[in-house]
């Protein structure tokens, strides 16, 4: 992949009192930069260990691989279930026939063949309207590590994620915490997929449609099978593929609507793969699971006032009248 690569120790460093502020400017500007041109950076946070990712998915492999009755014990139909926008968009179905054949993404045939689990990371808002973006999260049985493994790898990648918002913030000239003000309660969700790779892996079969995320950042660990493929904003599809003890970032529809558009929030897929189906030949010969998990987290803005209130002019796009009593009428 054509995308930076960050490490974030050189900020740590360079952000304390002693700064250099030039090199400090230089960096930050090659991450808001590449968020605006591109849509996605990669990362590596010296605080995150490629252990900390392991025990997460070793503890989620056991979790997926439960029996079904199992897991609808944690489902949550009153919250809303979720469907590969290019399923339904028709809009979006038109656009994608007009990407040359080699950018197109895989066609879903029905819902996304994934299950996935949503864990609350950090304090939610006293008072709030949205009480469905702050719902409390259900812990199964059987797993008494289940909320330590959870929040520590949780609480790391959004450290993760603060760290990114803060450099692109200085380096689109705005406050150090605009954007991390703003996700001060929000609703971040680690949300984990898991897909069956014996049942489904079968190559060209589709995990998850080509859709955008509705929150601020979104921040992918390492899973142990490829098949995440990202669309970079000149259109080119790129096959992901994140080295050990690196996180990839991509943009979500928020720091769209924050930035009036500099940034636009990046399209990713997950599909199974010639390099899937060889890393499910390697795992069957070691005895691994054939659950491929996601470590994934939603990084999202909180469901309290609008963003525009803190950046003031910064946030550009046309106010919607759909939406009266927000200041900007976009992103509460």
């Amino acid at each position: 992949m054509d995308l930076p690569v960050i490490d974030l120790s050189r900020y740590l460093a360079l952000s304390g009192e002693r700064a250099d502020s030039d090199q400090l400017s230089s960096l930050c500007a090659e991450v808001s930069l590449s968020l605006r041109d591109t849509g996605a950076l990669l990362v590596k946070d010296p605080r995150c260990s490629v252990e900390d990712n392991d025990r997460f998915i070793d503890m989620m492999e056991w979790y997926f691989q439960s029996p079904h009755e199992f897991k609808r014990r944690q489902e949550g139909p009153h919250l809303h279930y979720q469907i590969p926008r290019s399923l339904v968009d028709e809009e979006m179905k038109e656009n994608l026939k007009a990407m040359p054949k080699e950018y197109q993404p895989h066609t879903p045939v029905g819902p996304d063949l994934k299950w996935r689990y949503f864990w609350r990371i950090g304090p939610r808002p006293s008072n709030t309207r949205f009480q469905e973006l702050n719902s409390e999260p259900l812990i199964p049985e059987g797993f008494p590590e289940w909320k330590e493994t959870m929040d520590s790898w949780g609480y790391k990648m959004i450290s993760a994620i603060e760290v990114v918002a803060e450099m692109a913030a200085i380096g689109f000239g705005l406050p150090k915490d605009a954007f991390t003000s703003l996700m001060r309660l929000g609703p971040h969700l680690l949300a984990p997929t898991g897909s069956d790779l014996q049942k489904y892996g079968q190559e060209g079969t589709v995990f998850a449609g080509y859709h955008y995320d509705l929150n601020f950042l979104t921040i992918h660990g390492r899973s142990r099978f490829p098949g995440l493929n990202i669309w970079l904003r000149n259109g080119q599809k790129v096959e992901v593929k994140v080295p050990v003890g690196f996180f990839l970032i991509q943009t979500g529809k928020e720091i769209e609507w924050l930035t009036g558009g500099d940034c636009i929030a990046g399209m990713h897929e997950v599909v199974c793969t010639n390099r899937t189906i060889d890393a499910i030949k390697l795992a069957q010969e070691q005895g691994r699971s054939l659950w491929r998990v996601s470590s994934t987290l939603f990084a999202c803005t909180h469901s309290i006032r609008c963003g525009s209130q803190a950046l003031g002019t910064f946030c550009r796009i046309p106010p919607c009248k759909q939406i009266p009593t927000c200041p900007c009428r976009r992103i509460c």
